[in-house]
């Protein structure tokens, strides 16, 4: 679950993180009363809006810009609410259509008064599956595209493994410092700022904490002016708060109706839709897909309860992709038996009404057998098999291949 910037800085100011303060905004009037608070409460005669959306390089499409003054403030916030921002993590790219701007944040100017006295870094802490371990992934090339400087520059862009049973230890704390070149009061200063982001990133169960740009200020204190964060949704449970924070607007209207349905979705770029239960069956069905010249156009996973209402919610969500034009149902009958999945594709087929692509139906375990002659029997356009094969040679029959 993806968090907006400021709720992410609001999450590190909890650990004791200096932020870059600020107040929310969602029309051209509350960003008016938050220019003003940022004047009078925080000191900052200049502030910078920022566009909310679950998306990084918001600077490079407009959604990101300095104000100087109350006039500057109403032309910008009333430019950027409302509108469609593109940026290179949106849909699409810079040409795609974008994403809808709703709030804004208003927030002081921390590079002031010199701005050339600051220092940026970039900074984040998430999993590295490969080694099992967390991972600290640091640069002093904060503010910047960091694939690109990874790309371009992989020397510049460091990493410190961190056993999650040991945590983050004052001499790994240190030498991410020293890498960074920072002496001095800043030293100690980063030294509390790695420890408290570390203690953030495991306290709140999160899948990242990305900070970019971390300035070291003129004054040489750490503060976080940017905060991305994302929170394993499996742990929510535990985290009531941060379930309030889940913002459903900023989710594709597809991904969000499979979420509700409870259904493991993942759209993909393919012409055959498919409906699993089981990872492992649903990789193994997309290889045999691949295998006779056809591309799954989407990962569904039903789980173990094929019922004719988690079919029909299923069946929904493939048939909203246009590139569509052959559906394949593959359910391993263990727990649930064949012929009760069968009754379930066909009841959901039928309030579905016409389908306009060929079905594959291939049931196998318990039952599949009667499974098969119900759906031979049913009168509707859906062809059945038991081997995963037969199945697979069928949909190829369908597309044409």
């Amino acid at each position: 679950m993806n968090l907006h910037e400021y709720q992410g800085k609001e999450l590190l100011a909890s650990y004791g993180i200096a932020i870059q303060r600020g107040f929310i905004a969602s029309n051209v009037d509350e960003a008016i009363a938050a220019f003003k608070r940022v004047n009078e409460e925080l000191g900052s005669s200049m502030a910078v809006v920022k566009a909310q959306i679950h998306a990084g390089g918001r600077g490079k499409g407009g959604g990101v810009k300095l104000v100087k003054n109350l006039d500057e403030l109403k032309e910008v916030a009333g430019s950027i609410i409302g509108m469609y921002l593109k940026t290179p993590q949106t849909p699409g790219g810079m040409e795609g259509a974008g994403k809808l701007v709703r709030k804004v944040f208003i927030a002081e100017d921390s590079y002031a008064p010199d701005f050339s006295a600051n220092k940026e870094y970039y900074i984040s802490v998430l999993l590295d599956r490969a080694n099992a371990k967390n991972v600290i992934v640091y640069s002093t090339q904060g503010g910047m595209d960091i694939e690109k400087v990874a790309e371009e520059t992989p020397e510049l862009v460091l990493h410190e493994l961190i056993d999650p049973m040991l945590g983050l230890l004052p001499f790994q704390a240190r030498k991410i410092g020293f890498n960074l070149g920072l002496s001095g009061k800043a030293f100690k200063e980063f030294v509390s700022f790695i420890d408290k982001l570390y203690k953030a990133y495991v306290g709140s169960d999160a899948d990242m904490f990305e900070i970019n740009p971390m300035i070291k200020t003129g004054d040489d204190r750490m503060v976080a002016v940017d905060a991305k964060v994302s929170i394993d949704e499996n742990s929510l449970y535990r985290h009531k708060d941060l379930e309030e924070s889940y913002d459903k607007l900023e989710e594709d209207p597809t991904d969000l109706e499979a979420k509700e349905a409870e259904l493991n979705y993942v759209k993909l770029d393919g012409n055959v839709g498919c409906m699993v239960n089981g990872a492992g069956l649903a990789m193994a069905t997309m290889d045999m897909i691949k295998l006779i010249g056809g591309s799954p156009a989407n990962f569904l996973d039903v789980g173990g309860t094929a019922d004719a209402k988690r079919v029909e919610s299923a069946l929904n969500l493939i048939l909203k992709d246009p590139s569509v034009k052959a559906i394949l149902i593959n359910i391993f009958g263990g727990i649930v038996r064949c012929d009760r999945v069968a009754a379930g594709v066909i009841e959901a087929y039928k309030n579905i009404g016409d389908i306009p692509v060929p079905i594959i139906v291939r049931l196998q375990g318990t039952n599949a057998e009667i499974a098969k002659k119900m759906i031979d029997e049913s009168g509707l356009k859906v062809m059945s098999a038991i081997e995963l094969k037969e199945a697979a040679e069928q949909v190829g029959k369908a597309l044409g291949i």
